[in-house]
Order: C-alpha cells, then sequence, then structure tokens
C-alpha cells in the first residue's frame, strides 16, 4: 500500500501472474496502470469479481469477500 503526497492511496495486490489494483482516486489508478502497461503486458479486465477462489460482492453496506462458489463446489464433490 502506498501514499501519495497528496494523501491518496494505491494498492496493488499481486499473486504470481494475476494482480489487483485499488484506491481511492480514479485517475491515480489510471496512472498507475499505465506505468504498468510500460514495463509488463497487462490485460484489465475491470471490476474484481473473483480473485484466487474468493468472490468480491458489493452492495450499499461495504465490499464483502465470500468464498460462496468454493464452497459449493466443494458440497458437490461429497
Amino acid at each position: 500500500m502506498k501514499k501519495n503526497d497528496l494523501g491518496k492511496q494505491d494498492i496493488l495486490i499481486v499473486y504470481i501472474d494475476d494482480m489487483v489494483i485499488a484506491g481511492d482516486d480514479e485517475m491515480e489508478i489510471g496512472n498507475l496502470k499505465e506505468r504498468l502497461q510500460t514495463e509488463f503486458m497487462v490485460k484489465d479486465l475491470r471490476e474484481l469479481i473473483y480473485f484466487l477462489e474468493m468472490e468480491v460482492a458489493r452492495s450499499h453496506k461495504g465490499i464483502f469477500i465470500l468464498q460462496r462458489k468454493y464452497t459449493l463446489d466443494l458440497l458437490k464433490e461429497i
């Protein structure tokens, strides 16, 4: 997590070849994506729905991390 001089935050989560970028300023996120694209081949999948077997759900109450699909898949195997 990085806080810039203007007090804004960028969060970059990397696991092998998967990456999540989050932050509190769309322009800063765009700048970070552009910088990454100059060095790496990056594919923007837009809004995060799944990451590492976790589902990301949004509501007016906040952002929730679930493992509903993973749990249902495990139950099917039983």
